[in-house]
């Protein structure tokens, strides 16, 4: 235990994910230790980025402006969606370099544990995107974990009648884990190998 405002930044870094008590107290001396202009610049850009990112209005990705740049981006494929449980599922997606289409991100997984229903998931908002008719297949990408194959058998069966191709990542990617924490090569092999979610 350190005294006052010490203790504080170390309970605060603490609160981050990921940030256990040791690696919290390792963080904070080494701002301690840090040069005030350093400190000063990780302040300012904390600032800046919570007013300045917002969630793409399409697609629910993080977004500086309106729309994405995967969005706004005339080369991707509209006809082909990727749907995913968080934004930073976008990322690992995109470091496969396997994927041209686009996204939705649905903000999390179905867990009645958690009180998460259907109706707390943008899954009525992935609906009225397929609304237009430029959609031909639909990819989900949700954790291959209890939550996650919940999410995407629910969504199989709600997509059903839609007339769209429904397929569901390969093997490859560990029962339990996160797409976060996945390399690119697992990731990529599971992109590559995807098959219909009605198998």
């Amino acid at each position: 235990m350190y005294e006052g405002i010490v203790q504080d930044l170390i309970d605060e870094l603490g609160r981050l994910p990921g940030v256990g008590p040791k690696s919290a107290q390792r963080i904070a001396f080494h701002l301690l230790q840090a040069e005030p202009v350093d400190v000063r610049r990780l302040a300012d850009i904390l600032l800046e980025v919570k007013a300045k990112v917002k969630f793409c209005t399409t697609c629910f990705n993080v977004a500086e402006d309106e729309q994405c740049r995967i969005c706004r981006d005339p080369r991707r494929d509209p006809s082909v969606l990727c749907v995913v449980e968080e934004y930073k599922d976008v990322v690992a997606i995109e470091r496969t370099r396997e994927f041209r289409g686009r996204y939705h991100v649905l903000g999390g997984a179905i867990s009645p544990i958690d009180g998460i229903g259907p109706d707390q998931l943008r899954i009525k908002e992935l609906v009225q995107r397929l609304a237009d008719g430029t959609l031909t297949e639909v990819i989900l990408a949700t954790d291959p974990n209890l939550e996650g194959e919940a999410t995407a058998t629910y969504i199989t069966r709600l997509l059903k009648d839609f007339g769209l191709r429904v397929t569901r990542l390969a093997s490859g990617l560990p029962v339990g884990g996160d797409l976060e924490y996945a390399d690119e090569v697992t990731l990529g092999r599971a992109f590559a190998g995807r098959r219909s979610a009605d198998d």
